[in-house]
């Protein structure tokens, strides 16, 4: 409805428009056309009464006042060519003199010349106005031409112009009312077609998988009402059967989750105590006079991985706690060198700004965090010639800043936002866990873990610690 109405408001105006148009060009023809008639009338009246033979050379002295009355009497002004074309009279006053052409054109000669009725109308643009002039034999008693008669004509539509305003003004009015008219009634209408899906809207927008969805009721709906909530009706009998196996399917894959969850943690320190143990059996010696020292540190060594597993073991259960957090105060640099000792990589270097950062965190997970992010660094290695992991541990105020920087094959940026994601994993072995596990327990800190990346040059991780 609103549409119809600004359809037909546009329409309307574009017809008048061109009513408009038609019309003044109408009246302007019929105006120059009855001007030049009453111009001939009288230049004809002038030509029977004057004693002058009337001729082409006498013109100039025929009208050589009367031009002026007749000019005066018609109000209009108009010039008197020869058969030539060349000026012989003008009612222009003569300042306005040089307005007016002393030589016709050619084209216009021609022109009336092969006109069938003689006359000829020229159609210009000045100044923004139409402009027209009328070219017509004027002829002696015996009707043998003996001049040309030039009547130029301005069209002034001002006045119609501000008419067509005031009509457009009034129009706007009543389609403006109309507009509101039709406003408010396509609401009501709509809002009596629309009531029941109204209705239909309200209980989609309430649907939801995890509880009891109602069915749609309603008494004598429309043909298409009712085929849309029967539709609806089944759907939600589809959707109750699909949030059952979606419920049990989502408690399989949890345990599933759990389990390699389990598996993947487990493993990263299984690695290096296989490491270790194949590393003491083929450089021991017993008759080293250092022999019980190197036991003692390779024992120190597995029991500290061993922990790490019953940690693990313990409190797996619950992804979000685990594992549970017990705060120690301990030196950082400290716990972090020693977490380096598993790994026998020789480009593995460690540098700390202090010899002492003291901190309340839990060493377990601490060394948990290093290690993980140490093996990350040496998978993330790949074919480097020259491969080189450095660790540093700083203090920045109130926190502990740990980055593990690598010379390896970098993070491409698609793969940027779901570097923490668990089950997330670029390489071929692994379950994707170690990241998402680091980025838990450093969130569980109050503490911040973040990365930069560039592919070829290599990846630099940063974990920040509060100290408190």
């Amino acid at each position: 409805m609103i549409m119809l109405v600004l359809i037909a408001s546009v329409l309307i105006a574009g017809v008048t428009l061109f009513q408009y148009k038609e019309q003044s060009q109408d009246y302007h023809e019929n105006r120059l056309e009855r001007k030049e008639e009453q111009i001939i009338q009288s230049i004809n009246y002038v030509l029977r009464e004057t004693t002058y033979e009337p001729s082409t050379e006498n013109l100039q002295y025929i009208f050589k006042d009367e031009i002026y009355k007749i000019a005066d009497v018609q109000n209009v002004n108009f010039n008197i060519y020869d058969l030539e074309g060349e000026l012989i009279k003008s009612s222009k006053p003569a300042f306005e003199a040089d307005s007016v052409s002393n030589c016709l054109d050619a084209e216009v000669l021609n022109n009336l010349l092969n006109s069938p009725d003689k006359r000829y109308v020229e159609e210009k643009s000045t100044a923004g106005d139409n402009y027209q002039a009328t070219y017509k034999y004027i002829n002696d008693p015996k009707f043998k031409p003996i001049g040309i008669l030039n009547l130029p004509y301005f069209e002034d539509n001002s006045f119609n112009d501000m008419e067509l305003r005031e009509f457009f003004v009034r129009l706007a009015g009543v389609y403006l009312l109309m507009l509101i008219a039709a406003v408010v009634l396509a609401y009501f209408i709509s809002k009596y077609i629309t009531r029941s899906l109204q209705t239909v809207s309200d209980k989609m927008t309430k649907t939801n998988l995890t509880h009891r969805n109602e069915k749609i009721l309603i008494d004598n709906p429309t043909e298409e009402i009712g085929k849309l909530i029967s539709s609806y009706n089944g759907m939600i009998d589809e959707l109750e059967a699909s949030a059952a196996k979606l419920a049990r399917s989502e408690r399989e894959q949890a345990w599933r989750e759990m389990a390699k969850q389990v598996a993947h943690e487990i493993k990263n320190p299984l690695t290096p105590m296989r490491l270790t143990v194949q590393s003491f059996e083929r450089k021991f010696e017993p008759n080293d006079p250092n022999a019980e020292e190197k036991i003692q540190e390779f024992s120190k060594t597995l029991v500290q991985q061993i922990d790490t597993m019953s940690n693990i073991a313990s409190a797996f259960s619950n992804f979000a706690d685990m594992p549970a957090q017990q705060k120690e105060t301990l030196n950082v640099v400290h716990v972090s060198k020693l977490a380096l000792d598993i790994f026998n990589e020789p480009y593995i270097h460690f540098i700390a700004d202090e010899e002492e950062i003291i901190a309340k965190l839990d060493r377990t997970q601490l060394i948990r965090i290093v290690t993980n992010l140490v093996m990350n660094a040496i998978q993330a290695m790949g074919d480097q010639q020259y491969p080189r992991i450095l660790v540093t541990v700083a203090s920045e105020g109130s926190y502990v800043k740990i980055s593990v920087a690598d010379n390896g094959v970098g993070i491409a940026d698609e793969f940027k936002e779901k570097i923490f994601e668990p089950k997330f994993t670029t390489k071929t072995s692994g379950m994707g866990l170690g990241l998402g596990m680091v980025k838990n327990i450093v969130e569980n800190y109050r503490g911040s873990i973040n990365f930069t990346s560039q592919i070829g040059k290599g990846t630099v991780f940063t974990v920040k610690f509060p100290k408190e």
